[in-house]
């Protein structure tokens, strides 16, 4: 009997790309479905069913479990493989690490959960306006902080981390590329610098070209 698979339900371009990229760097076979979770139908009702909250990536584990959030999914991962480096193991490493991706979750995640549709939350027009564009200033706030704490190659220096995955894909959301590049050099030559690792060149390019 063929042992099951883990499952990503998710959607390209989306934070799946962070739990898709864990999986492959720990070495966990995987089956991807694709979903888009803003439209109505049987995809939609199927993820709500395993996932209230109707967000990608939730992952279906082999024995059935049921696994959401990008972080916990690194941390599954690295538990599987801790070779694959996704959480540093000095002490020093730890204590930026830790720091640093729970900013991430905590303070950046939010402000695209809240202004990417803001009419989730705002049923006027002008308010729904509003949001979206308090969330996309404050987000800028942010990653000058991001900035101002990144290293290179990496985000903790010559530790790769799953911080690096987080800002590969996110320095292609919102506020986009070309403003990396200008204002968040750094944290754009950590994007570039992880890019071109070609264990994840398949992915990258599915996700994010």
């Amino acid at each position: 009997m063929t042992a099951r698979r883990i499952l990503v339900i998710g959607c390209k371009g989306s934070g799946s790309a962070i739990a898709e990229a864990c999986l492959v760097l720990a070495g966990l076979p995987y089956d991807r479905e694709e979903v888009d979770y803003d439209q109505p139908g049987a995809a939609r009702d199927r993820l709500s069913a395993l996932n209230p909250l109707v967000q990608v990536p939730t992952l279906v584990l082999p024995g059935g479990g049921v696994l959401t959030e990008t972080l916990a999914i690194a941390v599954y991962a690295d538990r599987h493989s801790p070779d694959a480096g996704l959480i540093p193991k000095s002490e020093d490493a730890q204590v930026r690490f830790w720091r640093w991706v729970s900013f991430l979750i905590a303070a950046v995640y939010p402000t695209f959960t809240y202004g990417d549709d803001p009419s989730k939350w705002v049923k006027h027009p002008e308010g729904s306006a509003e949001l979206r564009a308090s969330t996309d200033e404050w987000r800028m706030n942010l990653l000058g902080l991001l900035e101002g704490a990144c290293s290179e190659p990496y985000f903790l220096g010559d530790t790769f981390s799953v911080i690096d995955l987080y800002l590969t894909v996110m320095s292609h959301w919102r506020p986009r590329p070309a403003w990396f590049v200008e204002h968040a050099p750094k944290v754009m030559a950590v994007s570039n610098h992880v890019r071109r690792q070609r264990v994840l060149a398949e992915l990258w390019a599915r996700h994010l070209e």
